[in-house]
């Protein structure tokens, strides 16, 4: 069992660990998780005893072996399987002194030792585990001085395998195997017998090969359950449970503190206040989690290449007079994007080395874009650097050039330019952008400065670099009058293009408009088709509508044809019947001729005719003669006020079923008098039709003009439509129709109509 009990560590001021502690049962398979920097390695380095604490204690059972693998793995004559089996130390020791011991209790212990450790089957287990990681039975022969540096680490993570210490400490194992290698060591420890801490970044190994996650965050740990999933779910949750714990607890502590300093100082509330600051002061505070800080990278856009940009055929690449790759042929594009796979040793790293020129073709052709640049990430980037090497500029060499650039590990000078000579880069800690600093001569300068860690280790690099400010305002200037020249040339050209695109796009939707215009004045039936390509969608979908506008319009009238029809047969029958003399004559006449302008009007398949004028005067005239006969039977006197000169702007069939409607309203209910006024103010024709009747109420008036509406219900049988026709006539051609008091003591049926 391991126990981490209340460590505290810190590197040059930095604390990493504060009153840790956590505890991992024997047999624990545990991936270990964290920020970088955060401290991961360096916990495993204070549990190897590597470095010690600052307080705390780790604690393992006496005579546990620990194991983990080095971070560089040397190449030595000595071959794979012996240095796997090697790692065994105990077994080493055992089998050497086999050799030389004498003592026959000494050779029998050694013996039995051996055999207890089961000794004699370790080629076998080391031999697995190397096939495992790839190394075939030929590789295993070979020294490892053969191998790459990646294949080194894996022989140093196949010996402290095969020696299977009780505590196995593994960071990042996975960096340096292949898609099968790293598939065969989550199996592996999976079954691993003892206990296993990971640091990985490899989110499936975390998932399957591991039953628990120790999280450290905020120089704590915190053992979960599960794999990488269940961790992050679990984590997420307890942090939005502590979020709104943090946030209710804020909550309370305001109101609270509302209290004391509403009441604090009146006497009668004091105890209350006074209990309320004991309640804050126990209150244990509840500290919102924090985002995590993410540093975003940015990369330049490439140039646009012709294809293809690289080219191979029939070529042949190796080392020296070995050839790794034959016969290749490639073509590669810029849009491409390729992942390279397989078996390690089969000649990756070689191609991409031969396609970042870092080596020649032995045979073949390899063609390039003249203007393609290459990136190369090395898999040992040690190999790829002069450590030597200072930067490029010179200006970094010149003393006291205000070129300075620092590395500081901490409070320690790493290293400098020789520009600094023996002076040192002062200012703030954290990150710079565009800050500026003064140098020795007072002269102005421009920093910028990073706080970065290295993999391997935990303490805080800080990487400065300055430039003279004035050098910099002087480049700037250079460049900064033909820039504002040009966005002024480039301004006035976009304003340019932007006011003829909206005068075309207007001009066109004037010519829309003016098209509508003349369809609505019956001038045209259809919109014609726009010159703009975004409006023709429109202009079909509006003649759309206007044609099945026309085929109802054209239902319409072919209905109301038949029932004009319809309705002349009983019509003539009943006139047959009543006597010439009857006075129902004159309103089947009347009736007749009203069917007959329906019947003319459905026949019409055009449009009303559009600038007619009707007099008025006639009109009533013909009402009247029409009415003479229940005006008489009344004894009602009808009295006419019209200028000669009145007219309607509309056909006379409208006029006369309007001004019909409302005379027969006014005969119907007026006791002695019919009044009909007109009058003519400018574009308008008033008409006034009053009676001496009961009239209406105010409130009653606007249901008087409701479709189907009678207030007549003890009256003469109607079907209540007279007034709503009037009233949606008058509307049809832009007028209306108001009822109001007359001064005759009925009911005023005003028309305001078109002149």
């Amino acid at each position: 069992m391991l126990r981490i009990d209340d460590i505290s560590y810190s590197i040059q001021g930095r604390p990493l660990f504060e009153g840790a502690t956590a505890t991992i049962p024997e047999g624990h398979k545990v991936g270990l998780v964290g920020p970088n920097g955060a401290g991961k390695t360096t916990l495993f380095r204070l549990i190897r005893g590597e470095l010690s604490l600052d307080g705390g204690d780790i604690s393992l059972p006496s005579r546990a072996r620990i194991g983990g693998v080095a971070q560089e793995a040397a190449g030595t004559a000595t071959s794979v399987l012996e240095t796997v089996l090697a790692e065994d130390k105990e077994r080493a020791a055992l089998l050497a002194e086999s050799h030389t011991a004498t003592d026959a209790h000494r050779i029998a212990d050694i013996q039995t030792r051996l055999a207890d450790i089961d000794a004699w089957s370790a080629e076998a287990r080391a031999a697995s585990i190397l096939d495992g990681l790839g190394f075939s039975t030929a590789d295993q022969a070979r020294p490892t001085s053969d191998f790459s540096g990646g294949w080194r680490m894996r022989v140093a993570l196949a010996g402290v395998l095969f020696a299977q210490p009780d505590l196995l400490l593994l960071d990042e194992p996975t960096n340096y195997l292949d898609l099968e290698g790293a598939l065969w060591l989550e199996t592996y420890l999976a079954r691993y017998p003892h206990t296993v801490i990971i640091i990985s970044h490899d989110r499936d190994l975390l998932n399957r090969a591991v039953g628990h996650i120790l999280h450290l965050e905020n120089r704590k740990l915190t053992l979960y359950t599960g794999g990488y999933d269940d961790f992050a779910r679990l984590r997420a949750e307890r942090r939005a449970l502590q979020a709104a714990e943090a946030k209710k607890q804020q909550a309370r502590r305001a109101h609270l503190q509302s209290f004391v300093d509403r009441f604090g100082a009146k006497a009668s509330k004091a105890r209350q206040a006074q209990a309320r600051v004991k309640m804050l002061a126990k209150m244990e505070p509840i500290t919102a989690p924090e985002e995590a800080k993410f540093h975003r990278f940015g990369f330049p856009q490439p140039e646009e290449l012709s294809p293809p940009i690289v080219a191979m055929e029939g070529v042949n690449v190796g080392y020296g007079d070995r050839t790794v790759l034959s016969r290749l042929g490639l073509r590669i594009d810029q849009d491409d994007r390729i992942a390279l796979l397989g078996r390690n040793g089969q000649g990756k790293s070689t191609l991409s080395k031969l396609l970042a020129g870092r080596l020649t073709p032995m045979a073949g052709k390899v063609v390039q874009s003249n203007k393609l640049r290459v990136g190369y990430f090395a898999q040992h980037q040690v190999d790829e650097l002069s450590l030597d090497d200072t930067p490029l500029d010179v200006r970094f060499t010149l003393p006291l050039s205000g070129w300075y650039w620092q590395v500081m590990a901490g409070d320690a000078t790493v290293a400098r330019s020789p520009s600094l000579l023996d002076g040192q880069l002062t200012g703030p800690a954290g990150d710079l952008t565009g800050a500026t600093g003064r140098d020795a001569d007072a002269a102005g300068l421009r920093v910028l400065r990073r706080e970065l860690t290295i993999p391997d280790s935990d303490a805080l690099i800080a990487v400065t670099v300055t430039a003279p400010l004035a050098e910099i305002e002087g480049s700037l200037a250079q460049i900064v009058r033909p820039l504002a020249v040009a966005l002024v040339v480039l301004g006035l050209g976009l304003a340019t293009a932007s006011v003829i695109q909206v005068t075309l796009g207007l001009r066109s939707l004037d010519r829309l408009r003016a098209d509508l215009a003349r369809v609505r004045a019956g001038d045209s039936d259809r919109l014609a088709r726009p010159d703009v390509s975004e409006l023709r969608p429109l202009a079909s979908e509006i003649n759309a509508a206007l044609d099945q506008n026309a085929a109802l319009l054209t239902r319409s009238r072919q209905h109301l044809g038949n029932l004009a029809h319809s309705l002349k047969t009983p019509l003539a029958a009943l006139s047959n019947e009543l006597p010439p003399d009857h006075q129902g004559q004159a309103l089947i006449t009347r009736m007749d001729r009203l069917i007959g302008w329906h019947l003319r009007r459905a026949r019409s398949a055009g449009p009303r005719v559009l600038g007619q004028r009707t007099l008025v005067r006639p009109v009533i005239d013909d009402i009247l003669m029409v009415l003479r006969w229940p005006l008489r039977d009344k004894g009602m006197e009808a009295s006419i006020d019209c200028p000669p000169d009145a007219g309607f702007a509309g056909e006379r069939q409208d006029l006369e079923e309007m001004i019909g409607n409302l005379s027969e309203n006014a005969a119907k209910w007026g006791r002695t008098r019919l009044r009909i006024t007109v009058r003519t103010p400018p574009d308008r024709l008033i008409l006034r039709i009053e009676d001496d009747g009961p009239g209406l109420p105010p409130d009653q008036a606007p249901l008087a003009l409701m479709r189907g509406a009678r207030l007549d219900e003890l009256g003469a049988p109607g079907a209540g439509l007279g007034l709503a026709i009037v009233a949606d006539l008058a509307a049809l051609h832009g007028g209306e129709l108001r009822l109001e008091r007359s001064d005759l003591g009925g009911l005023a049926a005003v028309l305001d109509l078109p002149a």
